[in-house]
């Protein structure tokens, strides 16, 4: 038979043994393989509902893990030092769901107001030597018959305390016998809201105070664009409603930065300092 093999397709052999050489086509489909592997690996990890394990800074724990050992109640328990410890995952958490209670301003609320994921309301505090007691409604609430417990701070405050009326009220089947003393609703506002718990005849209250000490305006010799001052000889105005409050809860650290202080053109002067005045005024209290 007659060889009609052309000089072009000599050279197209050529150059297909030469592309042949270099075996692409393996390596190409491996490295889609363990692409595709490794996003499904990835996938599979973040669609856990991190009921099996978390990564911790130290290291993988397993979720609702505690302590065998000292309760904080228990005898020898007041020597813990429940600032040593972690966040630990727990399924039993949250302590009540937001849809079911009243005293949260439309603005917190984050499950209603879009936020797909639940997990972070599902850590607690644990510390390193000892449990602490599960948070029990009905016995604080028993524990504040005829009380009061107030929050004086910064909006963080006014967060714990809306929790704290979702806490207490979880025991409550009745939500109408809690109610703001002066019929306001719960909103943003710039003054102060308290909620009276009538069974136990007791008050939750929230003060807005973000320096707790009083604001006035620059002395003289102030530097120039300095429109105001913190007078740390005098607390907030608000002071006279939450004194002689039982328990009283202070929030203000996050004030005292440099954005909410010298960028706001507040003073950094001292006027008329008496800091064993103050201190004695809030610890006292």
């Amino acid at each position: 038979m007659k060889n009609t093999t052309t000089k072009q397709d000599v050279n197209t052999i050529s150059r297909l043994d030469y592309f042949n050489q270099f075996n692409l086509v393996e390596p190409f489909l491996a490295f889609i393989g363990f692409t595709l592997f490794a996003c499904l690996f990835i996938a599979c990890f973040f669609s856990l509902n991190y009921y099996h394990q978390v990564l911790v800074f130290h290291g993988f724990t397993w979720f609702g893990a505690t302590n065998e050992g000292l309760g904080l109640l228990d005898e020898g328990g007041d020597h813990c030092d429940i600032y040593d410890g972690k966040w630990v995952w727990d399924d039993n958490y949250p302590l009540y769901e937001s849809p079911d209670c009243p005293f949260i301003d439309s603005g917190f609320r984050c499950l209603e107001n879009g936020r797909s994921d639940s997990f972070y309301t599902k850590w607690r505090w644990q510390p390193r030597a000892c449990n602490l007691p599960r948070f029990n409604a009905t016995k604080m609430l028993e524990k504040l018959r005829n009380r009061r417990i107030a929050f004086i701070g910064d909006s963080i405050g006014r967060n714990q305390w809306e929790s704290l009326l979702c806490m207490l009220s979880s025991a409550i089947p009745n939500k109408d016998s809690i109610y703001e003393v002066n019929g306001n609703p719960i909103t943003k506002h710039k003054g102060f809201l308290v909620f009276r718990f009538a069974h136990y005849n007791c008050m939750v209250e929230y003060y807005r105070a973000p320096f707790l000490v009083a604001q006035g305006s620059a002395p003289s010799g102030a530097p120039k664009g300095v429109k105001m001052a913190l007078r740390l000889d005098r607390m907030d105005r608000t002071q006279q409603q939450w004194v002689g409050a039982d328990v009283m809860v202070f929030n203000t650290g996050h004030w005292w930065s440099h954005d909410k202080t010298t960028n706001r053109k507040l003073s950094s002067m001292i006027l008329e300092f008496q800091s064993l005045y103050s201190f004695n005024l809030i610890t006292e209290l």
